[in-house]
């Protein structure tokens, strides 16, 4: 979470690399997103064309247990103009079964992302205005100013907002529970939906009519096309208008409960508007290109600490994510005091070797359901004390010993067996699974049906594995103990998982604990094996043959495949209720973040020369940048689909695809003499 006096490490040769492309021109429409996130877990949300397409699209939606607890208050507005030609809509909204109303969005002249949403409208009579639309960070508010960009007079602005006051992944109903009457405090206009929620507090400088009504059959489009209701009705208790030829309109909005009204010390709307603009033009001012600050948005306060939200608008902190997104989103980028946070967070949290893989909403018992995410923890903490070593002095000795404590946790635990079956095995190598647990990465589960199990001795677990033996093998404890199990686990590898003839690894072996056996769908989770992590397992012209296989049967310009064409169970699209999606999640739908490894892997094989670089940069790097201004302005998606033209799907806002580009560009292919491939 950056502050304006924030040390980004950006190096010496980032003008060289593709980050500083400027934004491209938006399309005014209902795929492409944009997000504003407070720093907390709260955001703000919608489409370029203004209609909400999914029920978790807000103006003000709030963590109301930071980074959990999300709930929605503001859900949107309708806003319109009166001149003396008459009266424009410059909002639209879709109804049941599927009606536009009313017109606004073809008023839109052009969208811009940056530095924040700015809506762009030009009327029939000539009349010409902006909107624009940011998040403070830090607050849990959002401000919005409308102003005319052409002299007219006699133009009236009228905004009426919609209102809800859900958890963030229900729906909204009318009842006859909801309170539409506010309170007046200090100049501030004060809503109480429902007992528990939190206040909705309004600051205008317009005047406000008290006309309260109920709109009925919002429809959510990407819900319906999810197989998930995608209707609810939204509260409406009046409406604000402003003499816009005579000056702008300001309406900010904040979650009364969870704010600190001293951050609002501003006497009037106007000057409370001017205040937190310059305060984030200061900001945002800051970070060195686009990527910076996207990766700036995943991170969030937790309680006293600091944790990596891994995606808008759905998820929460994973183990997993964060930990691979950390070394990009963090430890790329020079944030070590937010590394550090986020690591020593966790550090206390390894239960019987394991660490949590989620903890979920509504303070239930953390999730101790993945294999690889201890292993990714380890990883992290290594890279975060490569660098913290470059610093002398910089890192408390008692901090080194928690981090390296919990290392060694996990490990023991591992080593001595824990839950689901996780445990060493004779050959050095580390066993995993019980039938019902998705426990790696490729974790889609429906119901009772884990759609890719993989029992056994998983490719990428080993690389993993054995990483961290190789980590631990340089610790002050127990290094020699690590050490020769590293030697033992890495002298097995080869052995159990490479086939000569087709040139690859196979993706599980021993599957299902059948000794000798191995699985050879051919998955992406094979490069890890050369790319994507310190210690490559494969050297030399096996390492080359992998890599091009994988190229050739998985990479695509938005990432790898993660089931290679042809292979039972390929999946082409991600489409379709949650069986059919869950079941098409990892059997062929292409992944942004696998890029990193896979690069990484390209390049290593190529002897980590300029020219590779130089090579990668154009052939991998330059399309995934080119994918920022396509589905969640700004920043990657989580997934998209197969086959071209690879329509991106799942969370359009995905921290650990930010994270591996930012590794990507400032350290793979970085030049500088600092960085390591």
């Amino acid at each position: 979470m950056t502050s304006p006096t924030q040390s980004w490490k950006t190096p010496a040769t980032a003008l060289d690399l593709p980050l500083h492309i400027p934004p491209m021109p938006h399309t005014v429409d209902t795929a492409t997103e944009w997000l504003e996130a407070d720093g907390l877990g709260g955001f703000s949300s919608g489409t370029t064309s203004g209609i909400l397409t999914r029920r978790y699209h807000a103006l003000l939606l709030t963590a109301t247990t930071p980074p959990t607890g999300r709930m929605v208050l503001v859900n949107g507005m309708d806003v319109w103009v009166e001149t003396p030609a008459g009266r424009f809509a410059l909002s639209s909204q879709e109804y049941a079964p599927g009606v536009v109303h009313p017109d606004g969005a073809q008023r839109i002249q052009r969208f811009e992302a940056d530095p924040w949403p700015r809506w762009f409208y030009r009327l029939e009579d000539g009349t010409t205005l902006e909107c624009e639309l940011f998040v403070p960070h830090g607050m849990p508010a959002v401000v919005l100013r409308w102003r005319l960009t052409s002299r007219h007079p006699d133009v009236m602005l009228s905004v009426r907002p919609f209102l809800s006051g859900r958890d963030y992944h229900s729906l909204h109903h009318e009842n006859s529970a909801f309170r539409f009457d506010p309170e007046e405090q200090a100049g501030w206009l004060v809503w109480r939906p429902y007992p528990g929620a939190p206040a909705i507090s309004v600051l205008s400088n317009g005047t406000y009519r008290h006309e309260p009504d109920w709109f009925r059959q919002f429809l959510y489009r990407e819900e319906m096309a999810r197989g998930l209701d995608g209707t609810e009705d939204l509260a409406s208790p009046g409406f604000f208008q402003w003499p816009l030829s005579e000056r702008e309109a300001v309406w900010i909005a904040r979650a009364e409960s969870a704010t600190d009204p001293s951050r609002f010390t501003a006497a009037t709307p106007e000057t409370t508007y001017a205040e937190l603009r310059e305060r984030e033009v200061t900001r945002r001012n800051c970070f060195p290109s686009r990527l910076h600050r996207a990766a700036d948005a995943y991170l969030v306060r937790r309680q006293q600490g600091m944790t990596i939200l891994a995606g808008y608008p759905w998820f929460t902190d994973w183990g997993r994510d964060t930990f691979i997104a950390l070394r990009g989103l963090c430890l790329a980028t020079g944030l070590l005091e937010d590394a550090r946070a986020i690591l020593l967070g966790w550090a206390d949290a390894v239960s019987e070797g394991m660490l949590p893989n989620r903890f979920p909403d509504g303070g239930e018992s953390p999730e101790y359901n993945s294999v690889d995410a201890s292993l990714w923890y380890i990883v992290a903490v290594y890279e975060f004390l490569r660098e913290a070593n470059r610093k002398a002095g910089w890192l408390p000795e008692r901090d080194h010993r928690r981090l390296e404590s919990a290392a060694q946790a996990i490990l023991a635990g591992y080593a001595e067996g824990t839950r689901y079956g996780i445990r060493l095995d004779s050959d050095g190598l580390l066993s995993a699974g019980e039938p019902g647990v998705q426990l790696t990465w490729m974790d889609a589960k429906v119901g009772d049906w884990v759609v890719t199990p993989r029992i056994g001795k998983p490719v990428e677990i080993q690389a993993l594995w054995l990483n961290a033996l190789w980590i631990a093998s340089g610790f002050a404890e127990g290094a020699e103990r690590w050490k020769r199990l590293f030697v033992k686990g890495r002298d097995a590898f080869l052995p159990r998982f490479w086939d000569e003839e087709r040139g690859s690894l196979c993706d599980v072996a021993d599957p299902d604990h059948r000794p000798g056996e191995a699985d050879w769908q051919f998955r992406p989770n094979q490069i890890f094996a050369v790319g994507g992590l310190p210690v490559p397992l494969l050297q030399g012209e096996r390492a080359r043959r992998l890599v091009e296989a994988v190229e050739s049967k998985l990479w695509t310009p938005l990432g790898l495949r993660s089931l290679a064409p042809g292979e039972p169970g390929y999946v082409t699209r991600y489409e379709g209720g949650v069986w059919e999606r869950d079941g098409a999640y990892h059997q062929g739908t292409v992944w942004p973040w696998l890029a990193g490894p896979f690069v990484e892997a390209w390049v290593r094989v190529r002897g980590g020369t300029k020219a590779a670089k130089e090579e990668a940069r154009a052939r991998f790097v330059a399309p995934l940048l080119a994918h920022l201004d396509a589905a969640g302005l700004g920043h990657m998606s989580e997934i998209a689909d197969a086959v071209a033209p690879h329509i991106p799907r799942g969370c359009p806002f995905q921290a650990w695809s930010v994270g591996e580009l930012l590794r990507l560009c400032l350290v793979v292919l970085s030049d500088d003499d600092s960085s390591s491939l």
